[in-house]
């Protein structure tokens, strides 16, 4: 009972410290149902809620030129505020919420800008899915209320939270409902999740968001492949239970002179669908990255209302392009060559999220297997893999909060990206939950004898992948100091790996040992096409370690028995035994925010000081210092023994 109870006063007390903007709108959409019934046209009103109580009374006025959708035709309202549009069975109906106004926000933060219409509601379902509607309403109205943002302001874009059990709800709260409760959002116009709210466990979905709410600022979803209904047989069903949670699988806002834009890129099942191997139909059911052409064709008509010149900045669950899984189809947008076409030449930022990775990826980088797999070389737009909130996937002993560190495939902190407005232009910085915003890298050192431990620790999860009842060769303990570094490491051949966190192709990075020349570091992937470079000299020494040994999975207890033992990953696979690296796949052996600074080979024997500068592409300079040491021999770590014995 202790602990519950610390852990409410937490959010309580949190809650209490919270700023934001005026989020007292709850409400709903209008939904006025007649005898006449709708028929087979959709038919409402965009008005001004000058009561704010969610209906469209007498006296109150609609809203001219809002756009209004059924997830392909989209309309502009007439000047008294009304629309018609062609209805469908089953569709989402709803409206881009306009820059000068709101829609209402349920009371978890959710905004209510859609009626989901599905007239036979969905088939037997594991979580429910969506109940029948019926008929369509008389009539379906959108309150408004008047908030002109302005040109500045931020929003908060997390990827894949993920959490599949109660457990990792706990490390949500702790994390980003930490974040949201006890910082300023007055500021904040919108929270952005990038798919993969949940992991399977769709019942989860009311406490995330009671969690979430929190920080009183409205927020956006997409869908993930852990947020589909995984019993649904065709992808018209696969989403029902998302929708009905959160709202259209994808849809449109604006907010000052930004049009965001959701998309749903996963299509579950793909079987028999897509020509993958992965989607056969002897195959279980799985998913693919791809955006359906009713989206697209209700993407032109969404853009032909934007002036071409306003910032899309495009959220999708699935990367159109990514280097950590660059010659996979499964995790990459099949068809990104189409929504090229649609976008046409405006300016475009997109986020994803999908493979807990941080990817700042700039137009006109290029890795091996896009062209393949999406049918686009060099990227056609600014695209950012925005991390997880999860890392990886919970993964990993527990920081001084309780929570597993999770280091990320390639090196990055758990954490998440504020984006920063100014009418078109923004700038984006990625932050950790601990760490202050200043704090955008880390370095270690990668020398010979790093690369011999490291090239034993990943052969034995190369040849046990996933277990846990073998003792490995080495742990983080056998790695000793890493910033000891002997003379003959220097002399064969040492660097220090400056990962940085959101780094991209125009970032500079250099370092300086004491007071001596400027080392210009190279980084480690050019994003020139190449290959992925992997191996123990591409590693990432610090988040290799960090993944290298995990001490909770040998945890036990009399009281606990099995039920305690080790902890619990994705759909109740239980990591116990003795304690080792995460699974391969999951371990930095490679990065593309990489920067390699070779040190000197005559170092003298001392404490330095290693001064990292980053650069970045918007200018912004950050600093950090590193203290080593140069050693002739690495000393006894341990306790000197030798000079007791003779007492």
């Amino acid at each position: 009972m202790k602990t519950l109870l610390n852990a409410t006063a937490v959010l309580l007390i949190t809650c209490s410290a919270a700023s934001a903007k005026d989020s007292s709108y709850i409400g709903q959409v209008d939904v006025v149902r007649g005898a006449g019934d709708g028929g087979d046209t959709a038919r409402g009103t965009v008005f001004l809620d000058a009561n704010r109580n969610s209906t469209l009374d007498p006296g109150e006025v609609g809203i001219a030129g809002v756009q209004v959708s059924n997830g392909r035709e989209v309309v502009l309202t007439a000047e008294d505020g009304t629309y018609e549009l062609p209805a469908y069975d089953d569709m989402n109906l709803f409206i881009t919420k306009p820059s000068t106004h709101i829609t209402p926000v349920s009371a978890d933060m959710v905004p209510q800008f859609a009626y989901v219409h599905k007239v036979e509601g969905s088939p037997p379902l594991r979580f429910g899915g969506i109940a029948p509607t019926g008929p369509l309403p008389e009539a379906i109205n959108f309150p408004l209320i008047e908030d002109n943002v302005g040109d500045s302001f931020n929003c908060l874009a997390f990827g894949d939270a993920q959490p599949y059990t109660n457990q990792e709800v706990t490390y949500v709260r702790e994390t980003a409902g930490k974040l949201l409760a006890t910082r300023d959002n007055s500021d904040t116009e919108c929270l952005i999740f990038a798919g993969d709210v949940m992991g399977d466990d769709l019942s989860l979905y009311p406490r995330f968001k009671s969690i979430i709410a929190v920080g009183g600022v409205p927020i956006y979803f997409v869908g993930g492949n852990h947020d589909i209904d995984f019993d649904a047989e065709s992808d018209q069903h696969s989403f029902d239970t998302f929708r009905r949670e959160w709202g259209p699988e994808y849809w449109s806002a604006d907010i000052g002179n930004v049009h965001f834009v959701g998309l749903d890129n996963v299509r579950y099942p793909c079987n028999g669908v897509d020509e993958h191997p992965f989607c056969a139909t002897d195959r279980n059911h799985t998913y693919n990255g791809v955006i359906t052409g009713r989206q697209l064709e209700w993407l032109a008509n969404d853009l032909a209302n934007v002036p071409e010149d306003k910032l899309i900045v495009l959220t999708a669950h699935i990367p159109f392009q990514t280097f950590t899984d660059n010659t996979a189809a499964k995790h990459q947008t099949d068809n990104l060559d189409e929504l090229v076409a649609v976008l046409g030449d405006r300016p475009v930022l997109t986020l994803a999220g999908h493979t807990h990775t941080t990817e700042n990826i700039e137009p006109g980088e290029h890795f091996e297997g896009w062209e393949e797999n999406t049918n686009v070389g060099p990227s056609p737009f600014h695209q950012i893999v925005i991390g997880a909130l999860s890392g990886s996937w919970w993964a990993g002993d527990l920081n001084d909060d309780g929570v597993p560190h999770a280091t990320q495939r390639l090196g990055s902190p758990r954490g998440y990206y504020q984006l920063d407005f100014n009418g078109s232009d923004y700038v984006d910085t990625y932050k950790t939950f601990n760490g202050e915003e200043n704090e955008q890298f880390h370095a270690s050192f990668n020398t010979p004898r790093f690369r011999e431990w490291a090239e034993r620790l990943i052969a034995y999860r190369d040849l046990y992948e996933r277990s846990f009842d073998q003792t490995p060769p080495v742990t983080r303990n056998d790695l000793g100091d890493m910033y000891m570094i002997t003379q003959e490491d220097l002399a064969d051949g040492t660097w220090a790996a400056i990962n940085v966190w959101n780094g991209a192709g125009r970032t500079m990075v250099t370092a300086q040992i004491n007071d001596m020349d400027t080392i210009v570091a190279t980084r480690t992937q050019s994003g020139t096409g190449e290959a992925k470079n992997r191996g123990v000299e591409f590693a990432d020494p610090l988040a290799l370690a960090q993944q290298a040994t995990q001490g909770r999975v040998a945890a036990q207890s009399v009281d606990g028995g099995e039920d305690t033992a080790g902890f619990s990953m994705w759909q109740g696979s239980i990591w116990q035994g003795v304690p080792g690296p995460f699974q391969r796949w999951m371990l930095t052996d490679n990065s593309h925010h990489l920067w390699r600074a070779d040190l000197p080979t005559d170092l003298p024997v001392g404490a330095h000081q290693l001064h990292v500068h980053v650069v970045d592409p918007h200018g912004r300079i950050f600093e950090d210092t590193i203290p080593f040491e140069v050693v002739a021999e690495l000393p006894q770590m341990t306790w000197q023994a030798s000079f007791w014995e003779d007492e």
